[in-house]
């Protein structure tokens, strides 16, 4: 009676199991067409990106201002990372059917999730690139305007201008990506705060004497 039961039941789980592959292996084949064709679509619009950048010119507007490094095989290639940002974003699209179709619920709540942050990622490598461009211009236009310093001296202020405007972008990209928000606040306030009081100090040591004089005139006169 015992044996029988014991044979009842394992016939009942095997049969249940075998049921359920059954029918998910038609959600299996369907979930897996959506993610290949997912991943055509998505590799087609990374070599559509690609040659849009190449037809612009992109790289080569890049390399004026020292952002891209294409020409060296272990170099950045900004161009590369914006398509894989783009074919990445297209395979999780199609990744959210896929797991629906598989019934992974919380997964696809995950990817949906990323998807949200993706456009994120996107726009701080713009920034990024925009932070490099407009650094880069800082650094031209204060060596081309500073007159009557060293060479070396004006070199050194180029240098902190493009410096002080690429820690500007990667705060400003830190606060768009969500990383430490708070703290990106609180560190940009301080930098501004510990400028303006370096500001007021260059001030009023380094125009004291002008200073004076200007009270002096305007006492006379009175």
């Amino acid at each position: 009676m015992e044996f029988n039961n014991v044979n009842q039941i394992l016939s009942t789980t095997v049969n249940g199991a075998l049921s359920s592959v059954v029918l998910f292996i038609p959600r299996f084949v369907t979930g897996l067409i959506v993610l290949l064709v997912g991943l055509v679509v998505a590799s087609f619009l990374k070599q559509a990106v690609i040659q849009i950048f190449r037809i612009a010119k992109i790289d080569s507007f890049l390399q004026k201002y020292e952002v891209s490094e294409s020409k060296s095989k272990d170099g950045v290639n900004w161009t590369n990372i914006l398509a894989e940002i783009t074919r990445w974003f297209v395979v999780v699209v199609f990744l959210v059917p896929t797991a629906d179709i598989w019934g992974l619920g919380r997964f696809a709540e995950v990817l949906n999730g990323l998807i949200a942050y993706i456009p994120n990622v996107a726009v701080a490598v713009l920034l990024l690139l925009v932070g490099f461009v407009v650094a880069k211009f800082v650094h031209d236009l204060l060596i081309a305007s500073i007159h009557g310093v060293s060479r070396d001296v004006a070199k050194t202020v180029a240098v902190v201008g493009r410096y002080s405007v690429l820690t500007f972008v990667v705060l400003v990209v830190l606060n768009q990506l969500g990383i430490a928000s708070d703290l990106i606040r609180i560190l940009f306030a301080g930098v501004v705060a510990m400028l303006a009081v370096a500001g007021g100090l260059a001030f009023g040591l380094g125009g004291r004497d002008a200073a004076k004089n200007l009270i002096d005139k305007l006492t006379k006169k009175v």
